[in-house]
């Protein structure tokens, strides 16, 4: 995963000395790196759960987190955070795809990379990983599994834009703690994947659920989760229960 992390910031460095600032394009590599960097960490992540449980899989992933809101600059990618923008206004329906796509090839062409480092079978860990059959995180059926990764990805939303209006002390740990918390809660239901690209590149195609399906849980239920996140911000009372009769006005 280190080495994952270090790969990324050099192509981060090399994307900013070629390529010119101005433009979509910067943009778009910024989010095909940050993609790539997140899809072959938890590739990563996967060994780790699967060798030393979903304990320290949190630790590593709270860990991750940091750094990638400390690295990553405007890129998230997940491509619900742009939707989040059109409907906000903030951003434009080509911009938004343009995003989405950069972020899906990142995130689904690291994948070949990190099979070579598989078969080369540095770690112990890695032995008969390469060429493994993958399965599905899906244990309960697509309609339940959409609901958890809608249900959590609004908390999850909620509590990233309560953060940024707040900004408390701490506000990228703690945001790191509740996302890490959740996926740790969902782990078993649905995976806790809250984030399509992501999802895709590690599970699509998997044997247990059908394409459909996927579409359904992890593009479906957590683009319908975040862009409810929008609406529900606003509403009068969960703003103060959220932010406080002070912050609420103020925003």
């Amino acid at each position: 995963m280190v080495g994952c992390c270090i790969a990324a910031q050099i192509a981060r460095r090399l994307s900013r000395r070629l390529l010119s600032p101005e433009g979509i394009v910067p943009v778009l590599m910024n989010e095909a790196i940050a993609a790539a960097e997140l899809c072959a960490c938890c590739f990563e992540l996967i060994i780790v759960a699967d060798n030393f449980g979903v304990a320290t899989y949190a630790i590593f992933l709270f860990l991750l987190t940091i750094w990638w809101g400390k690295v990553w600059g405007d890129a998230s990618a997940c491509p619900y955070t742009h939707m989040e923008d059109v409907l906000e206004g903030r951003t434009s329906f080509k911009e938004m795809a343009l995003r989405t796509w950069a972020e899906l090839m990142g995130g689904c062409c690291v994948y070949r990379i990190v099979q070579v480092f598989w078969w080369l079978e540095f770690a112990e860990t890695h032995k008969g990983r390469a060429f493994e059959e993958c399965n599905a995180d899906l244990q309960v059926s697509p309609y339940l599994g959409a609901a958890i990764e809608g249900v959590a990805t609004l908390l999850c939303r909620l509590a990233s834009k309560t953060l940024s209006v707040k900004e408390p002390k701490f506000s990228s740990y703690i945001d790191s703690f509740i996302g890490t918390s959740l996926v740790v809660a969902a782990f078993n239901f649905s995976g806790g994947y809250f984030n399509p690209v992501l999802a895709t590149a590690l599970k699509w195609g998997c044997r247990g659920h059908s394409n459909l399906e996927h579409i359904i849980v992890y593009w479906i239920g957590a683009c319908l989760g975040a862009l409810l996140s929008v609406p529900i911000f606003k509403i009068p009372v969960v703003k103060r229960f959220l932010l406080g009769e002070e912050k609420a006005k103020q925003a």
